[in-house]
């Protein structure tokens, strides 16, 4: 969908600009210039399709059917799927997050979706298969589901909601109150202006975190030595799963983009169930995310997600060591 971005980011940097494409610059750069682009486009059109949702979408039905008791779980389950089913990283998944707390949706199913839509995509479930096998992928693939629903559930235990940040406070009040002084029927070319300037508003809001923890995942991205992992991570001894997920905190890859360094750890010696929980800490959990996250949540909350979603992946990596 975004080679012709990637084109773009590799024509400016390494052409327009003549930084080397083996330099630790010209690759956190590359990476500045592509996820930054890239982020923002999906931020406006997320947010605007949402805005639609918002405008025509019965969401107050969805929202009973959601909290239906009969469920039993499965509005977690069904969020995480959605999640594995769209193509997006940590950070470009916070404007959806956005839409669907602005859509009324209970907000431990809104973090089903947020924490499983980084960790499966289907390009990284390719490239698994053709590295690692079906058993592999497999595992990888229900592991990232499971990890969602169980992390929301969890998560939906906790009263989460005041924790929001005021930001997010506001555009519920203001949807409420936009529902209370419903207008005659409009068409869509009507509300489109509308939508639009929501959308674009919402994308103002955040666009300074966009920016910022992109800039952090770019340096990471570019500077951070390949063999530091693989010195600290190869022996296979218990402590090695939680000290992968610590390490991957800070880095920030989309799940496509670090499959092929996890397959180079494997290959250098390092347990494939260490690699996947790595690979999932650097996805689902990254300072990047963090500060993105900083905009709709307040520290504390953010610091209980990132909790448990830590828990629930080093679990899973030492599941996935008994079980590859």
């Amino acid at each position: 969908m975004f080679d012709w971005l990637q084109h773009f980011a590799d024509w400016l940097i390494y052409s327009v600009f003549g930084i080397g494409t083996e330099t630790h610059l010209g690759i956190a750069l590359n990476f500045f210039i592509y996820d930054t682009i890239k982020i923002l486009i999906l931020l406006f059109v997320i947010v605007f399709i949402m805005g639609i949702v918002n405008t025509y979408f019965p969401i107050e039905r969805l929202k009973n059917y959601l909290n239906r008791k009969k469920l039993y779980g499965l509005e977690y389950f069904f969020s995480s799927i959605f999640g594995a089913i769209t193509p997006f990283c940590s950070c470009s998944s916070v404007p959806l997050f956005i839409g669907f707390v602005q859509g009324g949706i209970p907000l431990g199913v809104t973090f089903s979706f947020l924490i499983t839509s980084p960790l499966v995509n289907e390009v990284a479930v390719a490239m698994f298969i053709g590295m690692f096998g079906l058993k592999a992928t497999l595992i990888y693939v229900v592991s990232g589901i499971l990890l969602g629903t169980i992390g929301g559930w969890l998560l939906s235990k906790f009263n989460l909601e005041p924790l929001l940040s005021d930001w997010v406070k506001q555009i519920l009040d203001n949807n409420i109150q936009q529902a209370e002084f419903q207008e005659e029927k409009r068409t869509f070319y009507q509300r489109l202006p509308e939508i639009t300037n929501s959308a674009w508003d919402i994308v103002k809001g955040v666009l300074l975190y966009v920016i910022i923890g992109i800039s952090i995942g770019a340096a990471m991205h570019g500077y951070v030595p390949e063999n530091f992992f693989n010195d600290y991570l190869g022996g296979g001894e218990w402590w090695t799963v939680p000290l992968a997920v610590i390490i991957a905190v800070p880095m920030y890859a989309n799940a496509a983009g670090i499959v092929p360094v996890i397959e180079v750890f494997v290959a250098k010696g390092v347990p494939l169930g260490t690699a996947i929980a790595f690979m999932m800490a650097t996805v689902g959990l990254s300072i990047p995310e963090a500060t993105l996250l900083k905009k709709v949540m307040s520290l504390k909350l953010i610091a209980i997600i990132f909790g448990v979603v830590t828990l629930c992946i080093i679990l899973s990596g030492f599941v996935f060591n008994i079980l590859l």
